[in-house]
């Protein structure tokens, strides 16, 4: 008796495990599902061009959202809001100013210094592939003439259209900079008003709703408001500690303009799992086309970096942030990728983790899903 319900309780146990993915497949195909539909209804598009007009907006409330909480703080030690809001803000662009005066200049130059190595660069993987080339002629019954022509080919082409366009690109840039640094100084401005005067925006939304959808709809805030918050904290330091690390060591390899690739390797890691490939693999090539022994540095010294970030900065700051599975996590990867490219990758966790925090609410409430 005791074996039969031994196994029984085992049966059951796997059959809610297989009902739980089976929910997940059916969350990830409504999803695609939707985002098919956007797309060919425009939809998608319509609602990219209302997030241009309305970023300002958009990045106010983002901002006045962030800092809140140090807000609340200052209030409760008997601060008044308008001064507690000043403090904050005056500490925000101190920083931002420290940052534009000392690391822009930096990576200004080492950016400079990485363009004029261009055509050096573009010479040294052309002549580590002829190299390459005609060790493999040396084989008996290899031939890979046509092969070596046709790359040589790719890369002479690849390293022209890269000097003749890039100060075009350049000038792009700048101009996108300046346009997103315009944005983003109105949207400060909103997001201090916003601060100031309004105590909690969602209150104000909330009592146009009916009485019965009050407590759903509160509750559903404050789940997605603990999922998103724990990670862009979480992301913020995470990447930070990145960007920091990895442009000391790059430093120390020997790689030129350490702190873009540093920057790079930062912003990148936000993505799971694949960011650091997409961050690290433009290194290795530049460190590569330097030399052999300053490639491999530069491998061995991202191999320590996300060694650290694995072991130690993802365990202690990320890793109850999101909670997801990481077959969740590739399966949004590969989704938002596909329709969006590198902004869909870095959505798509933060995304996925407020739809799984609604979903765990609502089973919490009304029990539709069984959960738990």
């Amino acid at each position: 008796m005791r074996g039969n319900k031994k196994n029984l309780e085992e049966l059951i146990s796997s059959s809610k495990k297989l009902v739980k993915l089976l929910y997940v497949i059916f969350i990830i195909l409504g999803v695609y599902v939707g985002i098919l539909v956007f797309n060919a209804l425009g939809i998608g598009k319509f609602l990219l061009t209302l997030l241009k007009v309305l970023l300002p907006l958009f990045i106010g409330i983002l901002i006045a959202w962030l800092f809140k909480p140090l807000v609340a703080k200052l209030q409760a030690k008997g601060m008044r809001r308008g001064l507690a809001c000043s403090l904050v803000y005056i500490l925000f662009i101190g920083i931002i100013a420290w940052i534009l005066f000392t690391l822009i200049p930096l990576l200004y130059n080492q950016t400079n210094d990485l363009i004029n190595q261009i055509p050096t660069i573009s010479n040294n993987v052309q002549e580590w592939v002829n190299n390459t080339f005609d060790k493999l002629e040396n084989i008996p019954g290899v031939s890979a003439d046509d092969v070596k022509l046709s790359l040589m080919a790719k890369l002479q082409t690849f390293g022209n259209e890269l000097a003749s366009s890039l100060p075009e690109k350049i000038v792009k840039i700048a101009t996108s900079f300046i346009s997103g640094a315009g944005t983003f100084f109105l949207g400060l401005i909103i997001g201090f008003f916003i601060l100031v005067s309004i105590d909690n925006p969602l209150e104000a939304v909330r009592d146009f709703l009916p009485k019965k959808a009050r407590d759903t709809f509160e509750g559903i805030v404050n789940s997605i408001n603990g999922a998103a918050r724990s990670f862009i904290s979480g992301a913020i330091i995470d990447s930070t500690l990145v960007f920091v690390v990895s442009s000391l060591l790059l430093w120390i390899a020997g790689l030129k303009a350490p702190l873009l690739f540093g920057l790079f390797c930062g912003i990148t890691n936000v993505i799971p799992y694949a960011g650091p490939y997409i961050g690290g693999a433009p290194a290795v090539i530049v460190g590569l086309s330097q030399g052999p022994l300053t490639g491999l540095l530069v491998l061995i010294m991202l191999v320590i970096i996300q060694t650290l970030e694995g072991s130690f900065i993802q365990t202690l700051i990320m890793s109850k942030s999101t909670k997801l599975h990481p077959v969740t996590i590739i399966m949004g990867l590969l989704i938002f990728g596909h329709f969006w490219g590198i902004i869909g990758m870095f959505i798509s966790t933060p995304l996925i983790a407020a739809v799984k925090a609604v979903l765990i609410y609502l089973d919490e409430k009304y029990k539709i899903f069984s959960f738990k």
